[in-house]
């Protein structure tokens, strides 16, 4: 089974944003990735491009089946359902995340906290890239 772990935050919100995400198979880490994303990003707007890179990564392992795991909430909510994406572009952003689902056979979103030793090691990667100057 694949899993993702994606996390992507924001320095001001809005501010300098960053994503990280590592692709995995179990325990076994397949690929990491962390970027900064732009200037003037809300850590709502990390969170779902930090997810869309995880699930471009994870096409790259398999079709088939794969969990999403995120600490946040709002987009794991709003995926499942349970929430409606009012705001323009989070709604942009979802509807490229539907669009990705296309490449799996399913697909889990699970909502993990942010001390699971996967999300410090994505939040982490965030962190960095925010360090960087």
């Amino acid at each position: 089974m694949i899993y993702t772990n994606s996390d992507g935050g924001s320095r001001g919100n809005p501010g300098q944003g960053a994503i990280g995400v590592i692709v995995r198979e179990d325990e076994k880490v397949l690929t990491k990735h962390s970027s900064k994303i732009g200037k003037f990003v809300t850590n709502n707007i990390a969170e779902y491009e930090a997810l869309i890179k995880a699930l471009e990564l994870a096409s790259k392992c398999t079709n088939n089946e794969i969990t999403c795991n995120l600490d946040s909430e709002l987009v794991v909510k709003q995926l499942l359902g349970e929430y409606r994406v009012r705001n323009p572009k989070l709604l942009e952003l979802f509807l490229k995340v539907q669009k990705l689902q296309d490449n799996f056979n399913k697909i889990t979103y699970k909502h993990v906290s942010r001390w699971n030793k996967f999300q410090q090691i994505v939040d982490e990667l965030v962190n960095e890239e925010l360090d960087r100057k």
